[in-house]
């Protein structure tokens, strides 16, 4: 899978938006990878809520910066947390194949690992359907003027991102959605929930 994300292309969406991917080969019903999508976050629109690490400020991620970013999105992986509030960057729970820029939303997608994660497939069908949002993991952010209430950032890239509750985002339009193998809505399926501890405690950040 390395070889195929250094290799991945960049196109343009039929909206003129930028468009990366990397190529995953198909394995029908591989029970370790069930398709998602998401809204990672939106561009050009300020959040509601201050992100993990602004310092209290809300922020503003400029499309320029956005565009140049999306290719660092691929092969980074997807974290949770047991109370759907925040980032476990150690609870990797799945990996982004896909990002796009669709007016003001980026959106994603990518694969879950079920099999390794049950709690979270479990978590996700529990809290019912458009309770689940996400939220981004960044480095190397530049912000245009630190002392501004709204932080515009210039430049980023993208180390990772969470799922979580939308209420809990600092971006309510975001969104995640698991997918069946079409491409369409996943038939959920009646299970028990595990019975091993979570891998994780009470987030820190959003």
């Amino acid at each position: 899978m390395q070889g195929q994300a250094e290799s991945g292309s960049v196109t343009g969406s039929k909206s003129g938006g930028k468009v990366v991917e990397m190529s995953v080969p198909h394995v029908p019903g591989h029970p370790n990878r069930v398709p998602f999508a998401g809204v990672l976050t939106l561009v050009d629109v300020p959040s509601e809520k201050a992100p993990a690490g602004a310092r209290g400020h809300r922020v503003v991620l400029r499309r320029m910066a956005a565009e140049a970013a999306l290719p660092s999105l691929m092969g980074m992986a997807v974290d949770f947390t047991s109370s759907w509030d925040g980032h476990d960057a150690r609870a990797k729970c799945g990996i982004v194949t896909h990002a796009a820029i669709d007016g003001y939303q980026l959106k994603v997608r990518g694969y879950l690992f079920a099999r390794d994660y049950p709690e979270v497939e479990l978590g996700i069908d529990e809290h019912g359907e458009g309770a689940m949002g996400m939220s981004y993991e960044l480095a190397d952010a530049q912000v245009a003027d630190m002392r501004a209430s709204v932080w515009q950032l210039d430049r980023v890239t993208f180390t990772g991102a969470a799922i979580l509750l939308r209420e809990k985002a600092a971006y309510r339009g975001t969104s995640f959605v698991l997918l069946g193998e079409d491409g369409g809505p996943r038939r959920r399926v009646a299970r028990r929930r595990p019975g091993c501890p979570s891998r994780n405690k009470a987030a820190g950040g959003k």
